[in-house]
């Protein structure tokens, strides 16, 4: 039987005090980990821009001593950073990203090129609401109303340069290319 250490991380605080995305989390991994053993769950709140990550370190030596598979629902989660992913790849750490197991070492670069750009055009963008807000002297709610829209454009927007990506990973393969079209 597998043995399982999983690392599940939000962004924020709200995020996590209220659960939702850390169950959601939690679903998907128990899905696929249903034929082996979960030793462990480690939990983050922290950007995933962000390479100090001391749960996630902790993750990966409960791993190490244990010979276990890291396992994160998705690969977003784990970071939105190529150095992050690039520096685990390059660890002696197994992991899989239960939304899509078959992934190998290009796919997974690849998948992490495109999160970290989505993450730099959403924090330009909300950069650009607060500065907008803020010269437009609103009130508080009247940011947080812009702000929600900057981050539904923010989304719309992220969909070009995956739309380019999906042309340069038809290339990867058939896997990666339908899990871009299901998951992106």
């Amino acid at each position: 039987m597998r043995s399982y250490v999983s690392y599940l991380r939000v962004s924020t605080d709200r995020q996590g005090r209220s659960g939702l995305g850390l169950e959601a989390q939690r679903e998907a991994i128990s899905q696929f980990v249903k034929q082996g053993r979960l030793l462990r769950e480690y939990i983050e709140v922290e950007s995933g821009g962000r390479a100090d990550r001391p749960e996630l370190a902790l993750a990966l030596e409960h791993c190490r001593d244990t010979g276990a598979v890291l396992i994160i629902a998705k690969l977003d989660r784990l970071a939105r950073s190529v150095a992050v992913i690039s520096q685990l790849l390059e660890s002696d750490i197994e992991f899989v990203a239960a939304d899509f197991p078959q992934a190998n070492r290009l796919t997974i670069h690849l998948l992490a090129a495109v999160a970290g750009h989505k993450r730099e055009m959403i924090s330009r963008r909300t950069r650009e609401a607060l500065a907008a807000a803020k010269a437009r002297g609103g009130a508080p709610r009247r940011q947080q109303s812009h702000l929600r829209r900057s981050a539904a454009w923010s989304t719309a927007v992220a969909a070009e340069p995956a739309a380019e990506c999906r042309q340069v990973c038809n290339q990867a393969g058939p896997s990666l290319t339908e899990h871009l079209r299901t998951k992106g």
